[in-house]
């Protein structure tokens, strides 16, 4: 029985992800939590759950040419180093997962709020980078930046499994205006594949993930994502973005100050 919840729970998210586009880790590593999973093993599962799901999207991005590969190895300069860094740190800290989950809860809540915001503002960064369309920034010029940006993902995202979607996204959008939607998606998922990947290495390391749960939610989420893909012409993912703002809005404030 408890397996075909967590099929049902994968499948629920799986749809709003299909409908909406908010990602995963925003939504399941919460909802694990309130199920009563330790925080240690939600996020390390739900970093596996990323990975695999976003693997699929990588391919068909990347045939597509949407994918900004300088832009992607920059960011990848920052991150990936700095999720093993972080593992290292969590692992020297304590062999108890318990004694660093306090930390895991309050960089969770953190990005969920940070994540929330992106959300409710999507449209003005929208708007911002429609004016913006026109002009023209060199990746490779902004490469400082970038792997700095790629270090503040790499260690929250280890830490949280949120950001590498949202954040990302509206890190790009911001950087790099004169990139057309399908190539920030692309270029957004090109870079959350390896860094979620890595992060989740750093957690099955720890022995933070639960393989039984991962199968299940995605046996549920895996076609649930395709059908809300398909439901989201007639169900516009923006009307359901506030209340999800609002939730995350919530829980990230729970996580992060209780």
């Amino acid at each position: 029985m408890e397996i075909i919840f967590l099929v049902l729970t994968g499948g629920l998210i799986g749809l709003i992800v299909g409908i909406t586009g908010v990602g995963g880790g925003a939504l399941m590593t919460p909802a694990l939590l309130l199920f009563g999973f330790p925080a240690h093993i939600a996020i390390g599962t739900d970093l596996w759950f990323a990975a695999l799901t976003k693997t699929g999207g990588l391919l068909s991005h990347h045939k597509q040419g949407h994918v900004n590969w300088t832009i992607v190895r920059n960011l990848a300069m920052g991150s990936l180093p700095a999720a093993v860094l972080t593992g290292i740190l969590l692992s020297s800290w304590s062999d108890a997962p318990e004694n660093y989950a306090p930390l895991l809860k309050t960089a969770l809540g953190f990005m969920l709020i940070l994540t929330s915001i992106a959300l409710l503002f999507r449209a003005k960064i929208t708007a911002l980078y429609s004016r913006q369309q026109n002009a023209q920034a060199d990746a490779s010029g902004s490469s400082l930046r970038l792997i700095g940006v790629g270090v503040v993902l790499g260690v929250f995202v280890t830490l949280s499994s949120v950001g590498a979607g949202a954040i990302g996204t509206a890190v790009l959008m911001i950087m790099f205006p004169y990139l057309v939607p399908k190539n920030i998606v692309g270029t957004d998922i090109a870079h959350a594949v390896p860094l979620t990947f890595i992060a989740g290495l750093v957690h099955l390391r720890l022995g933070n993930v639960d393989f039984v749960l991962l199968a299940s939610l995605l046996a549920g989420s895996l076609p649930a994502i395709y059908l809300g893909s398909a439901l989201s012409s007639r169900i516009p993912g923006r009307l359901l973005h506030p209340i999800l703002a609002s939730l995350l809005m919530l829980l990230g404030l729970k996580y992060a100050l209780f």
